[in-house]
């Protein structure tokens, strides 16, 4: 391929991710080494009694922010190093935490808290998903014909569902007096409170997640089974090879890039966990790493917001990204190297 007709290809995506993915990307690391605040004045003011006979005046400091000609408020950004990254992650407290012994303080500070929720989101969701993704494609390849059809629109129904939409479905099925609770009550014989402590909230999550994204990894693997070589499955069932021998040295290894690309998909997906803690309403309970990084934009009553220290978050669940999909990237690495060999 030439390059003009290369770089006419590629030009317009690499101009794009600069502009929407790249700059910001340097504008939030940037910020998150520097504290932007407003600059504030000292002034008197003069306070007068309404009265006719006569007024009574009083002066006062009072603290205010300074105000450009068109009625902005000035601010000043300083460099502060490390500071915000201190602040997000709190070693202060942590060493006090580990050196204690008292393990389960570490849970107290908001960062180790939602890194400790989100590793175990992520980590506990992916193999459910392939599991199940690749039980469906397996139930629906081997289903008559004439019902995979139904079969696989029933089953993308969960992945249709717009995120927030289908857990506040899940969490009106199971608060207060929903279908779910309801059933379980009378089946128990016992009142039941789902979402009273944060491990049943937990539990309701990663069901949720499972069910919203298992439909994604079917439909993959779905297609990759159409692309299975027949002959090689038929050699390994006259050689005696049983079903499950079938499906570990066959099946499983042609459909593993596809593995790889779901996992890839749902690690990103799964570690940036945000719509969960919405519609379950679970800041009480449980956080995530990106709600942290909510939090600290969501303004204060005095109207500020923490960019500073939401930059530091944000760049900090990045690296975590990052560290979970090395193995795996290099995993592709390795068999695109041997593919070209």
């Amino acid at each position: 391929m030439k390059f003009r007709t290369f770089a006419a290809f590629v030009g317009p995506s690499l101009a794009l991710m600069l502009v929407f993915i790249a700059a910001p990307l340097v504008g939030v690391l940037w910020q998150s080494f520097h504290l932007t605040q407003p600059i504030f004045e000292t002034v008197e003011v003069e306070s007068c009694t309404p009265s006719f006979t006569g007024q009574i005046c009083t002066t006062e400091l009072k603290t205010r922010p300074v105000l450009d000609e068109a009625g902005r408020i000035v601010t000043e950004t300083t460099y502060v190093g490390l500071q915000s990254y201190r602040n997000v992650l709190e070693p202060d407290r942590l060493r006090q935490a580990i050196a204690s012994g008292r393990w389960l303080d570490i849970l107290d500070i908001d960062f180790w808290a939602a890194l400790r929720f989100t590793l175990t989101f992520t980590l506990i969701t992916l193999p459910l998903i392939l599991l199940f993704g690749l039980g469906i494609a397996l139930a629906v390849n081997n289903a008559v014909r004439s019902i995979r059809g139904p079969i696989i629109f029933v089953s993308l129904l969960p992945f249709i569902i717009t995120p927030v939409i289908g857990a506040l479905s899940i969490r009106w099925l199971f608060i207060g007096d929903g279908i779910m609770t309801a059933f379980l009550e009378w089946w128990l014989g016992r009142d039941i409170a789902m979402f009273a402590q944060g491990w049943t909230i937990e539990l309701l999550m990663l069901f949720y997640r499972v069910w919203h994204v298992a439909p994604f990894a079917f439909v993959v693997f779905y297609a990759g089974l159409q692309t299975v070589n027949m002959d090689t499955l038929e050699s390994a069932i006259i050689d005696g090879a049983s079903r499950w021998e079938r499906l570990r040295y066959v099946v499983i290894p042609h459909l593993m890039p596809l593995i790889v690309f779901v996992a890839l998909i749902h690690l990103m997906d799964a570690y940036r966990v945000f719509e969960e803690i919405v519609g379950f309403s679970s800041q009480a309970h449980v956080i995530s790493l990106q709600w942290l990084t909510y939090d600290f934009l969501t303004p204060d009553d005095a109207g500020n917001r923490a960019v500073s220290r939401a930059s530091a978050s944000a760049m900090l669940t990045m690296i975590g990204i990052v560290v979970l999909l090395v193995p795996l990237l290099r995993r592709t690495w390795r068999d695109h190297r041997g593919t070209r060999r």
